[in-house]
């Protein structure tokens, strides 16, 4: 079984990502939480968790972890403290413990964040920690939903480098497509864009 650090375990799509790879029989997960009073929801169900702020050093929360799904966001609130050097900081953390792939949960528009209409501050973020991660020689994949909605998932998406068009797709799916790219011969160095489809999760995901 691999250790998979989930950063940003608490929010929506991470509690759906721990639960993925608790279930899964390949993956152990990790997660990580800014709170002490977040550790419990985990604990209780035997998950480990580690304590980290990424406005804070988290070069420590790599030890002894195979692989890093990095879903952490601030909600718009700092976007540049958490979703652009809140990211650097996990990918430096990997480097440092020669993590083998980090999957980054990005954001549709992050390759052109200045044709934004509106986030445009959130999508430079998401940009520039990409392209930090890219230029890291980590074994990386991107991933970069639509819109994000709550409803149930589907489990099949529309996946292309570049779609050319907006649209939803639901954080159970988002949560699957990341946790499908952990995987060794998944997505390997590649960066793509993800909405609802017609095609099954695993077929879509490049490997």
């Amino acid at each position: 079984m691999e250790n998979i650090l989930v950063a940003g375990a608490n929010g929506t799509t991470g509690k759906k990502i721990v639960n993925l790879l608790e279930t899964s029989q390949y993956f152990n997960p990790i997660a990580m939480v800014r709170k002490e009073e977040q550790k419990k929801q985990f604990e209780d169900k035997n998950i480990k968790t580690v304590l980290a702020d990424l406005e804070e050093d988290v070069s420590f929360t790599t030890r002894n972890i195979d692989k890093v799904i990095f879903a952490a966001g601030s909600g718009g609130k700092k976007v540049v403290e958490v979703d652009q050097e809140g990211a650097k900081r996990m990918i430096d953390a990997a480097i440092k413990e020669n993590v083998s792939k980090f999957v980054m949960l990005s954001s549709m528009g992050a390759d052109n964040p200045e044709q934004a209409d509106d986030l445009q501050e959130y999508l430079k973020a998401k940009h520039n920690a990409d392209v930090y991660l890219k230029e890291s020689n980590l074994t990386y994949s991107i991933v970069r939903p639509g819109s994000l909605t709550d409803k149930k998932g589907k489990g099949k998406i529309e996946l292309s480098e570049k779609l050319n068009k907006s649209g939803e797709i639901t954080r159970d799916d988002v949560a699957q497509t990341l946790v499908r790219s952990l995987h060794d011969t998944a997505a390997i160095n590649k960066t793509f864009e993800i909405i609802e489809g017609e095609t099954l999760i695993g077929q879509a995901v490049p490997h």
